[in-house]
């Protein structure tokens, strides 16, 4: 039996949605509406002990309720999965969640199965308007998977370096902030790098993210964990015409660490790499620079995080 304030906030949960993914004069883009959704559900699975187990139950519940698997063939070009926009859609989704849950605390099950039922509800409208169920599901799934792909990066490449870097070789949160955004910054170039030398019958494809889009992820993740928000972070950087100055020995630092987490998960594509580093770094930024006593002060944290992206995507895309 569900109290009336529990389905005020299925009613309210639907609607804020809708709401996120309404594009003005050009009503829901239903790809932003799948990305909250994923965020939706990858937050779920974490109040859980095996978020990962949980996400997979999650998707067989809601296949159930479909009457469908996930469509499995070659998804368009022009739908490419963009992952910063991923990791910003599906992080309201999970603060969507959070809020929720706070009325649904004693009963995580029902909370599960309310998700389930409302993206059931969803598609099923979806595909009165020509939209195949089994497309959404796939799409839904895509971007989950990606959302719990990046909040688990973000952990573990964190913990990581604080255990190995900092417990074993004397690094400073700072070394482990310059290590994890020159890791971003330097898959950045090389994916640009890549992206530029495509054969010209490939020309139309999608190019690689720029340089302030992935800085957007770091940013925002820093802003989230509490690192206050403001227009200092290029404060203090060199000028333009400056050399470029990477970290090079924080980045071989991080580097086996990195390389074996996305060996391990595994997450290929050098745009999801770029993407979650960027993450991880905006998460570590916070360790660094938020509390009663920080660090570093987030007026110095802030520059140092961006000096190090934006030096090392400097340097190696001038082929350093």
């Amino acid at each position: 039996m569900l109290s009336v304030e529990k389905v005020e906030v299925a009613q309210l949960l639907q609607e804020s949605l809708s709401k996120m993914a309404n594009m003005d004069g050009r009503g829901t883009d239903i790809r932003l509406m799948l990305q909250v959704m994923g965020g939706l559900l990858t937050e779920t699975a974490f109040f859980f002990e095996e978020p990962d187990e949980t996400l997979q139950a999650c998707f067989t519940k809601i296949s159930a309720v479909l009457g469908c698997d996930a469509y499995e063939g070659e998804m368009p070009i022009w739908l490419e999965l963009d992952p910063v926009q991923i990791d910003l859609y599906t992080e309201r989704g999970r603060e969507l969640a959070r809020m929720a849950m706070e009325d649904w605390a004693d009963c995580e099950f029902a909370f599960v199965d309310m998700i389930v039922m409302m993206a059931h509800h969803i598609m099923v409208a979806w595909e009165e308007e020509g939209i195949p169920r089994s497309e959404t599901f796939r799409l839904l799934i895509e971007y989950a998977t990606r959302c719990m792909c990046f909040e688990i990066a973000a952990q573990e490449l964190c913990d990581v370096l604080i255990e190995k870097k900092m417990g074993r070789d004397g690094w400073t949160l700072g070394d482990c902030l310059g290590g994890l955004s020159g890791a971003a910054g330097w898959r950045l170039a090389k994916l640009n790098l890549l992206q530029k030398k495509l054969p010209k019958e490939q020309a139309f494809k999608p190019s690689g993210i720029d340089l302030d889009y992935l800085v957007t992820t770091m940013t925002t993740e820093a802003a989230r964990m509490g690192v206050p928000a403001g227009a200092d972070w290029r404060f203090g950087m060199a000028a333009n015409d400056c050399p470029a100055n990477p970290p090079i020995e924080l980045l071989n630092g991080v580097e086996p660490y990195a390389q074996l987490f996305f060996s391990a998960v595994p997450m290929r594509d050098m745009k999801d790499q770029a993407v979650a580093c960027a993450k991880a770094a905006g998460r570590m930024l916070a360790v660094l620079a938020t509390g009663d006593n920080p660090e570093i002060a987030p007026v110095i944290a802030k520059p140092l995080a961006m000096m190090a992206i934006t030096e090392t995507y400097n340097a190696f895309w001038a082929g350093y």
